[in-house]
């Protein structure tokens, strides 16, 4: 079995913390947006096709 007594990302080399959350905050910017469209989107097709 593996030894798991190390966590991951605290032992690991090249961790860009930095790109990561960049990304995340990308990813999430997205998510909202994305939503939000499909949510408005959403509402003009039951006020148009209705």
């Amino acid at each position: 079995m593996a030894d798991h007594n190390e966590v991951a990302y605290t032992t690991a080399d090249g961790n860009d913390y930095v790109a990561h959350e960049q990304t995340y905050e990308g990813f999430l910017m997205l998510v909202k947006w994305g939503t939000i469209s499909v949510a408005i989107l959403l509402i003009l097709m039951a006020y148009f096709l209705v």
